[in-house]
């Protein structure tokens, strides 16, 4: 879920009842869109071509079967809902989490902000419904849920899952007093153990070298937002550093050089959202790139991202797509995408790359009160296929044999 243009997309939903007497139920749906693909059933490989601003690559893919995609739903809504794409019969099934699992109640929840895979099981994070709910990987079935208040983001390490939490209430509130903490979770019996404190409001996580890195955004209290990121000694749970960066932190990256990075939304006025990077052997600010960052995917040294800024002057939005080359430190291009392709999404909300085939995957929010759109473009940016989601599509999760 993601704080920006306040006015515009918090404030509202916030005046809405946190529930609603009738739950709109949401059938399952089964779509072609895509030609069968027999690589999944292939021996790992690597392709012998690169994408661009790629200069080097792990000498080993494996081709995925599939992908989950969560899709957010309005606050205050109930309308998060689970999709999955099959690559070997080229099918998109629509909210497979309510097919399968027809006894939950309130289906999936409230806000899906984020999704993963560890293991055997499937994580995810419901922001507002102060869940995680837990599934087999393969099949979506229930197994459980993680009770987090106001939880984020999640990650894994060595057995357990770390999750963010805003810890207090959804308020825009300046003097907001309750500090945000990271939540660890046994996999095993999806109890949490122990909490860490950092800043207000922590949004996204990354694991790095037995240390775990939050990015504090201090979301809720605008225009006081936080600049930190904290940093958390992942044998003791305690937090050792605070390393300043940039107002409105929200996600992070590692690449294959130990240097992580690190977005800032900005405060959608007078400053503007960037790139950030920490060098994580010295746990010190690297420096920043002048690129609107709202959502990233990494792939070998390509970081692909795409930017949404709002601005309280114009009343407008300016999105751009953009691949950084980490390697070098350097903005490739600020628009990825052939044919004019960028002008055809309204409101770019998700982000992946294939590792496999390099094939680009980008949602659409539309309206924000619709159904979204997927849509699947090639290493070059030309579009292959598009297919309708749920509302506000946002979140995916890779699935391997």
């Amino acid at each position: 879920m993601k704080y920006f243009a306040y006015a515009i997309i918090i404030l509202i939903p916030l005046l809405a009842p946190a529930c609603r007497e009738e739950v709109e139920i949401f059938e399952p749906e089964v779509e072609v869109v895509a030609p069968p693909d027999t690589s999944v059933n292939a021996p790992p490989a690597a392709p012998s071509d690169t994408a661009a601003g790629d200069t080097a690559r792990p000498a080993v893919v494996r081709p995925p079967i599939g992908f989950y995609l969560l899709n957010e739903g309005n606050m205050s809504s109930n309308k998060s809902t689970l999709d999955y794409f099959d690559f070997a019969t080229g099918e998109y099934h629509r909210n497979i989490f309510a097919s399968v699992n027809p006894s939950v109640p309130m289906e999936l929840g409230d806000v899906g902000n984020d999704i993963g895979i560890y293991g055997s099981k499937l994580y995810a994070v419901i922001n507002c419904s102060n869940k995680v709910e837990v599934m087999d990987k393969f099949t979506a079935k229930r197994l459980g849920q993680i009770d987090i208040p106001n939880c984020r983001y999640i990650k894994f390490h060595e057995g357990y899952a770390y999750v963010t939490s805003y810890a207090g209430p959804v308020e825009i509130n300046p003097y907001y007093e309750q500090t945000g903490y990271v939540a660890r979770v046994d996999t095993a019996t999806f109890q949490v153990l122990e909490r860490c404190l950092v800043g207000f409001q922590p949004d996204e996580l990354e694991i790095v070298g037995g240390k775990i890195y939050v990015a504090n955004s201090g979301g809720y209290m605008f225009p006081h937002y936080e600049n930190t990121v904290s940093v958390i000694d992942i044998q003791s749970f305690t937090e050792i550093k605070r390393i300043e960066i940039a107002i409105n932190l929200h996600r992070l990256t590692i690449d294959r050089y130990g240097t992580l990075w690190v977005s800032s939304r900005g405060d959608y006025e007078k400053v503007p959202s960037r790139l950030y990077w920490i060098d994580t052997k010295t746990d010190t600010y690297g420096g920043m790139l002048p690129v609107a960052v709202t959502e990233m995917a990494l792939d070998g040294d390509s970081l692909y991202l795409y930017g949404t800024e709002w601005s309280n002057y114009s009343y407008d939005w300016s999105i751009t797509f953009g691949i950084v080359d980490v390697a070098k430190k350097e903005i490739v291009t600020r628009n990825f995408l052939a044919d004019g392709e960028e002008r055809k999404i309204t409101m770019p909300y998700g982000i992946m790359v294939n590792p496999y085939n390099k094939d680009i995957y980008l949602t659409d929010a539309a309206n924000y009160t619709s159904s979204g759109a997927l849509l699947c473009f090639d290493r070059y940016g030309k579009k292959k296929w598009q297919v309708r989601t749920g509302d506000i599509p946002a979140h995916f999760a890779m699935l391997y044999r």
